[in-house]
């Protein structure tokens, strides 16, 4: 397909460029606002021909770096691009690219890991500067000049709202079907003007199908015929299955007791092996009529929608394998009677979230024996990827759901520890904790109650002694018996394995 097939805006034809044109057009210094979410909807040709740009300018002696914002993490094509030649300065809001984390870690690119829900506003409000170029992916262009959004929307709507300057890659490997699939809503202000947002279920729509932008400030238009980051998702193994198992047979009691109803309510998963064993096992389940209401739709729920256990589904991205990607495209009109995608201010909205009432489930690095959860450092100071939306979810949710499994580094590490080496989310806003081990309903109880159970249900066996005897220890002799520790040792276990590789 051409691209004068899918850029039906007359005057955006004579500002068609190449990829180097366009990035040329990026000047050093600036903050720019590139699309892209859990690696879908990235621009794919610009931040690559900018990285060559960069490497050319730093060869000559004149660094170049640019403050990258996005939805949420991308691809190599973008994150890891740049990452190589050293061109980013500042990165936001979320990233999952090993050389981008190489470099937050080691000090030399700075990172702000930022809730996604507060992204959008952040930038209207003027708190992370003036946003100078977005570099948006697009299906096509309308002939009056609004855009087919492609496979994410992320933070796109904000972007060409606010930067002085848009270049928009057209990509013409997206199924022109895409079009209708998206509702972007227009009603947001910025206090004190607010209203509230008139949605009271998933698949409710409340926007439009289209972006839209203003034209004399798209300074090029760029063809690209790429596909996104399809990521292969590995097969349920018996950790992922043990804990999907103990998530259904919970709903089940939940629903028994009368806290849910039959078709429980709409559902937000995370991304990865977990979060999609638990959606196969809802698959397989009981519970029919089922909704979600999440960040990103993955390869489980499309098997969902499929079986007809999933009746719709609203996110703000897709990620998806390449074998489901096949069969997304292969169905589209199926998948477009079924799926919303929206900004994420949207989708990880905390007025929607508590309205709707969400049962939020999202994975952790580690638990302390109080539920307090680290999502997202390594030993308390290296970062991984990001809070992403989860922190949206939990604190707003009907149910706050973490999981993991309890042991990782074969062994060497346990992922329930006394303290916590960095806090994400508060045991305050944890109701949930789920290990292969079992699960721990927490919601009621008060801290030493909580400990007792979190050992006892999500602990590894091999350190269910160790835990024990520090929650006994510190219950006789710390300063406060509300919430006892050690604070000699609190985080010991960490530091034997930054000193020795393991836990034990």
């Amino acid at each position: 397909m051409s691209l004068a097939d899918r850029v039906l805006y007359p005057d955006f034809l004579s500002r068609i460029v190449t990829a180097d044109e366009a990035a040329a057009m990026i000047p050093a210094g600036a903050h720019v606002g590139m699309s892209g979410f859990t690696g879908a909807g990235y621009p794919k040709a610009v931040p690559q021909a900018l990285a060559r740009l960069i490497q050319q300018q730093n060869t000559q002696g004149k660094p170049f770096k640019i403050g990258l914002w996005t939805g949420a993490s991308t691809a190599p094509e973008l994150d890891g691009a740049l990452a190589q030649v050293d061109g980013i300065d500042m990165r936001l809001p979320y990233q999952s690219d090993p050389t981008c984390r190489k470099q937050i870690n080691a000090g030399q690119m700075q990172y702000v890991d930022i809730h996604l829900s507060h992204v959008a506003q952040f930038v209207w409000f003027g708190f992370l500067g003036k946003l100078d170029v977005a570099v948006v992916e697009v299906a096509g262009v309308l002939p009056d000049g609004r855009l087919i959004p492609s496979s994410s929307v992320g933070n796109n709507k904000t972007w060409l709202d606010q930067a002085d300057k848009i270049i928009l890659e057209v990509n013409t490997w997206h199924n022109p079907g895409l079009e209708g699939m998206h509702d972007i809503y227009y009603g947001t202000d910025v206090p004190p003007n607010r209203r509230p947002i008139q949605m009271t279920e998933p698949h409710q729509r409340i926007g439009e199908p289209y972006l839209r932008c203003d034209p004399s400030r798209v300074i090029a238009v760029v063809k690209t015929h790429q596909p996104d980051r399809n990521s292969v998702y590995a097969a349920p193994d018996d950790t992922s299955n043990r804990i999907a198992g103990h998530i259904i047979t919970f709903l089940q009691q939940e629903v028994k007791l009368g806290r849910l109803p039959a078709d429980l309510l709409p559902l937000q998963s995370g991304v990865g092996n977990i979060a999609n064993a638990v959606l196969a096992g809802l698959n397989a389940g009981p519970f029919e009529n089922l909704t979600a209401y999440t960040e990103v739709l993955q390869d489980g729920m499309l098997d969902m929608l499929r079986s007809g256990k999933l009746a719709s589904a609203s996110a703000t991205a897709l990620s998806l394998s390449p074998a489901a990607m096949q069969d997304f495209n292969d169905r589209i009109d199926f998948y477009k009677e079924r799926i919303v995608l929206r900004p994420q201010e949207i989708s990880n909205h905390p007025e929607l979230i508590r309205r709707m009432g969400l049962i939020a489930m999202n994975g952790m690095i580690e638990a302390d024996i109080y539920g307090n959860v680290n999502s997202t450092h390594i030993m308390g100071s290296a970062i991984m990827n990001g809070i992403g939306g989860s922190g949206d979810f939990a604190r707003n949710a009907y149910l706050s759901i973490f999981m993991t499994p309890s042991l990782a580094k074969d062994g060497a590490i346990s992922c329930i520890v006394p303290m916590a080496s960095h806090v994400d989310h508060t045991e305050h806003d944890v109701q949930i904790l789920v290990t292969e081990q079992g699960l721990a309903d927490l919601r009621g109880h008060s801290p030493t109650q909580r400990a007792e159970i979190i050992i006892e249900k999500c602990a590894h066996p091999d350190f269910r002694p160790a835990l024990r005897d520090y929650l006994a220890r510190a219950r006789k002799s710390a300063l406060g018996q509300h919430t006892p520790h050690l604070l000699g040792e609190a985080l010991s276990w960490h530091q034997k394995y930054v000193e020795t590789g393991s836990m034990r």
